[in-house]
């Protein structure tokens, strides 16, 4: 089964349980972050996180700077700089990775994709996040961990990211997902973007319906509900996006998660696809 979900309580509690059953090392990666707020994340961790856990700050650490006219909101970072950055949280060849925030996956989602991208499969979403660890009795601490020198090495799977030209270009075989909110998709609303819409084709799918409270649906209820959407269409030929590729990864992870395999991810998303004026916006629910 493909690494995706864990419980809380596979998440230590205390400082004196840093390691899993096995053996393996571990390493925690608190994602807390807020749109609209970029300093939210780090000031909620420096009040208190899970002992051992580094900080990834979605802008400064997974993703690259913003190029106007030319990116989304959130471009992708570069291997490289990543993968030396996960170096320096300890991240080794055979780590497993847990990363948790408070907004039920929707930031730590990213950092398991962005892993799976690099070729890392041993690493996990934990389902509930930062409440669900504290409901179990977590003790939250302010110390910030030693740095560490793990021994990553990427491994790119360039298959899985999309471009702005693949999907102008799709073919008819391709589905296109939209992890937006449905109001969102038919340009009802738009709090963020220029230009309110979708991208012609796409299909919404919202990531926040992959909910069930404050966790994920039941493996069984994702597998059916992805499987309802792409109709038997192979993992290599579905596309997701939403706003700036981070809550798209949601819904990767939960079809994953549901069995189908490893979506791709246009990771420019809507934000992209809008700084070219030539580049066609639909409204509505029509696809």
């Amino acid at each position: 089964m493909a690494s995706t979900l864990i419980s809380a309580t596979a998440v230590p509690k205390t400082f004196d349980a840093q390691s899993t059953a096995s053996g393996t090392k571990l390493v925690i990666l608190d994602c807390r972050f807020q749109l609209g707020d970029s300093l939210a994340g780090r000031r909620a961790y420096d009040a208190g996180h899970v002992p051992g856990a580094h900080y990834a700050d979605l802008e400064r650490d997974l993703s690259s700077p913003v190029v106007r006219g030319v990116t989304g909101r959130h471009p992708l970072p570069d291997p490289e700089k990543l993968s030396r950055t996960l170096r320096g949280w300890g991240v080794c060849s055979d780590s497993r990775v847990i990363a948790y925030d408070d907004a039920a996956g929707a930031m730590a989602a990213r950092l398991w994709w962005l892993l799976r991208w690099l070729g890392h499969d041993d690493v996990f979403v934990c389902d509930g996040g930062y409440q669900a660890w504290l409901a179990i009795g977590g003790q939250p601490t302010p110390v910030v961990p030693e740095p560490e020198l793990g021994d990553f090495e990427p491994r790119l799977r360039s298959e899985l990211v999309v471009t702005s030209e693949q999907v102008a270009q799709r073919s008819s075989e391709a589905l296109l997902l939209d992890a937006r909110a449905r109001e969102r998709y038919r340009g009802e609303v738009e709090p963020i973007d220029a230009i309110p819409g979708h991208i012609p084709g796409a299909i919404c799918v919202p990531f926040a319906e992959n909910l069930a409270g404050p966790v994920f649906a039941d493996r069984e209820h994702l597998s059916q509900r992805y499987r309802d959407i792409v109709n038997n269409t192979p993992a290599e030929n579905v596309i997701v996006y939403c706003g700036s590729g981070v809550t798209a990864c949601h819904d990767i992870l939960a079809a994953e998660h549901g069995g189908l395999g490893l979506f791709r991810l246009y990771a420019g998303s809507y934000s992209e696809w809008i700084v070219d004026p030539s580049r066609a916006v639909s409204a509505g629910d029509s696809e």
